[in-house]
């Protein structure tokens, strides 16, 4: 396969592009500036919300098409042009909330443009100081009739918590999906997307490679964490970080290097530049 056979360039942010620190190499950097250069649009694919990865597209300067919330939206957040979209429907948010107040769990609900919060916490905090996001409090008994909600998110870090997590898992199991994401930055904490049945990273692709006009043959696409693995295992050329675990590299065309050795740039020159 020749390097110019790749036309679409797919990467994950946390553990892939981001490191604990929440930094981006210079040398990963300047690899996804050549490969905008060379014409090959870059696609970042992640469980954040728009919201929480303006900083980082404004530092790589990318333009175009993202899927964002693990993909229940794709859009292009300088226009707000959306390819792709799958909202959790406003009387699944009811409920939700319901069983959250219900069972003392904590909870987060993204719109495609806001990131809202019953009250100010240590979850917000974390939201502000290293994702950028500025939180609005709502009232979430009246909040899924004004809004569109796009995911929502379980922050967790006790075992009393994630036993509670649990227990939303079996409720709600037959109506939505979850996805577990870290951030390297904070290992003790599991961010846990809550988004409509049927989500995933693969079929956000699909979306987008038809949009574009694109096969999925024709796209490459760089990750390390379990929302991953069905973007890597339906890509054209499906790349796991070293830092990956282990189901993600089974699935995996190829294994670069870890985040720490800016295993993005070493799989973009050796298979793009």
């Amino acid at each position: 396969m020749n390097k110019t056979h790749y036309k679409l360039l797919v990467v994950d942010i946390d553990g892939t592009l981001l490191d604990k620190n929440g930094a981006i190499s210079a040398e990963d950097k300047e690899a996804l500036a050549k490969v905008s250069q060379a014409g090959i649009p870059v696609s970042l694919s992640t469980g954040r919300a728009s919201q929480a990865c303006r900083k980082l597209i404004g530092q790589l300067s990318l333009d175009g098409y993202h899927m964002f919330a693990d993909g229940a939206i794709v859009s292009d957040p300088a226009t707000g042009e959306e390819v792709y979209v799958r909202p959790i429907s406003a009387n699944l948010v009811r409920q939700i909330v319901e069983f959250v107040h219900r069972n003392e769990i904590h909870l987060d609900l993204f719109s495609s443009a806001r990131y809202f919060v019953e009250r100010e916490t240590w979850a917000s905090d974390i939201r502000r100081d290293f994702f950028g996001l500025q939180p609005v409090v709502a009232d979430f008994n009246q909040l899924w009739r004004q809004e569109r909600i796009i995911k929502g998110t379980l922050v967790v870090r006790s075992a009393e918590e994630k036993a509670r997590v649990e227990k939303f898992r079996r409720h709600f199991s037959r109506r939505l999906s979850l996805s577990m994401t870290k951030t390297p930055a904070y290992p003790e904490i599991d961010f846990i997307n809550v988004l409509t049945i049927g989500v995933s990273k693969k079929k956000a692709l699909e979306a987008l490679a038809r949009h574009l006009g694109l096969a999925m043959a024709e796209i490459m696409a760089i990750g390390d964490g379990s929302n991953d693995i069905s973007i890597i295992s339906s890509a054209g050329l499906g790349v796991a970080m070293g830092n990956a675990p282990a189901e993600v590299k089974a699935v995996a065309d190829y294994v670069t290097l870890d985040v720490d050795h800016s295993g993005v740039a070493a799989a973009i020159k050796r298979f793009l530049l």
